[in-house]
């Protein structure tokens, strides 16, 4: 072999050994410097939740009511609401977290970008975010702030709900990291979960769309993986994909769907006429606008319900796919006209929550005893269902007001108790969620590790949610 062979046998050798030193760039990611904070995302313990709830309240009045007259009720729709208004986001989309949870809990949103919840946690965020500087929700009859929630479905079954989020705080060469991902990433649902939305099957990974035992293989897949990822939270509700009824039908068969929304052959809802039905296995209604002016069309639904009584009006529930400014301008305006700023009139539940509520109040009992002339017990009785995490009621009692009562304490099973005056009486919140203090206690050290404006109202959102204890006003001193 001659020198020049040798020669050139070297440098492919030392080039080899170059290039495989070298760190690999992404040039479609934006930079080479991953910041991304490894540590695993905080979720609520749903795999532990209360089930099957007894709870015992006691209150204490000034002897000037006739408390064997007082019957305890639950109304049709918590906080005493007169219409329901619920939103489900089909294909798991990314725009579920960083447009329509992002504006609804007072956070940045972009017109023309996309983050995940780890780029929010440090600020690594597209260069055209902006904010309404408030949050949007309605208040729960007794002061206090109850955010708007959504439905997201999931794409459980798809890897890309696992990609790694690029955090690269300060670059700002391109913005590749913030363009449309495939769908949602977990933490960005766990994120959304820890605020009370809810979640829902929609397609699953089968070639057979129309084999009911294919799907019903899918569902169980789905549904490992979802218990996996979101600490031991279960999946109850599916959102019919593509108006595919063998979805529906394969769902009859699977005991975990318990309730399921698609926008034909469906059962319309109103509220105020379900007597009886627990609206188990039930397919309910639910209309996609897709017209070029769609909110003209959504907000003349709503008031052409609200025209009617109450007893006569249909819930308004809305399928969407991506969410944009105009969607941003919709919720606005939902919250300003019939939200906490407006007559405060509506109540928007995640799907999940009004089915566990509606659950509650046909099977559940709540008991009175009359202790003496100024006490009464209630006995509560919350029976669950599977997959339930929303243990949490309204109490209605007629015939007594909040200026009678001196005051009202529960047992330990009740972690939020709020109570004060609606048209016919008084009202109790009971909200019986085994980790609300614990819950509570993470925005509280979330706001103190990193003291913005948003993370504080979150605090204070989350603290708000307990009833009055030492612990309570220990947290609150912690956020002044």
């Amino acid at each position: 072999m001659n020198t020049k062979s040798i020669n050139l046998l070297f440098y492919l050798f030392f080039s080899l050994i170059v290039v495989s030193c070298v760190k690999s760039t992404d040039l479609y990611e934006g930079g080479d410097t991953d910041t991304t904070d490894n540590t695993p995302p905080y979720i609520y313990p749903f795999g532990d939740e209360s089930q099957n709830v007894t709870a015992e309240i006691i209150i204490k009045t000034d002897g000037t009511v006739d408390l064997t007259a007082i019957t305890p009720e639950i109304p049709y729709l918590k906080y005493n609401k007169s219409w329901l208004f619920m939103l489900t986001q089909d294909d798991c989309k990314q725009a579920a977290y960083s447009c329509t949870w992002a504006v609804i809990n007072g956070k940045p949103f972009s017109n023309t970008y996309y983050y995940n919840a780890s780029q929010l946690k440090v600020g690594d965020l597209p260069p055209d975010v902006y904010t309404l500087n408030k949050t949007l929700g309605i208040k729960d009859g007794t002061g206090n702030e109850v955010r708007f929630s959504i439905t997201t479905t999931l794409a459980a079954e798809d890897s890309l709900m696992s990609d790694k989020t690029n955090v690269n705080l300060g670059y700002k060469d391109d913005y590749y990291r913030f363009k449309m991902k495939s769908f949602l990433v977990w933490e960005n649902v766990i994120e959304m979960l820890n605020y009370g939305n809810g979640i829902a099957f929609h397609d699953v990974n089968t070639k057979s769309v129309d084999n009911l035992d294919s799907l019903r293989v899918h569902y169980i897949k789905s549904q490992t993986i979802i218990l996996n990822k979101l600490s031991g939270r279960g999946c109850k509700m599916l959102a019919e994909p593509n108006g595919n009824k063998s979805y529906s039908t394969a769902a009859l068969t699977y005991d975990p769907i318990q309730v399921m929304t698609a926008q034909t052959g469906t059962v319309k809802l109103y509220p105020f006429q379900v007597k009886e039905d627990d609206l188990s296995k039930k397919l309910l209604n639910r209309t996609f606008y897709q017209q070029d002016e769609p909110f003209y069309y959504i907000k003349n639904d709503i008031k052409a319900q609200l025209a009617l009584s109450k007893e006569n009006r249909e819930a308004i529930h809305i399928g969407v796919h991506g969410t944009d400014e105009g969607w941003v301008k919709f919720l606005l305006w939902l919250d300003e006209t019939y939200g906490k700023d407006g007559d405060d009139s509506v109540w928007f539940p995640c799907m999940e929550e009004y089915y566990e509520y509606n659950y509650y109040r046909i099977h559940g009992s709540v008991i009175p005893t009359v202790v003496d002339n100024s006490t009464l017990k209630l006995t509560v009785s919350l029976p669950s269902g599977q997959y339930f995490y929303y243990p949490s009621t309204t109490i209605d009692l007629k015939g007594l007001s909040k200026e009678h009562v001196k005051s009202v304490t529960s047992g330990t099973s009740v972690t939020g108790l709020s109570y004060g005056n609606y048209s016919d009486g008084m009202m109790l919140n009971l909200d019986c969620r085994k980790y609300l203090v614990e819950h509570a206690t993470h925005f509280v050290e979330q706001y103190e590790s990193n003291k913005t404006e948003s993370n504080k109202n979150d605090a204070i959102y989350f603290v708000n949610m307990l009833k009055e204890s030492d612990t309570k006003a220990a947290l609150l001193k912690r956020l002044n």
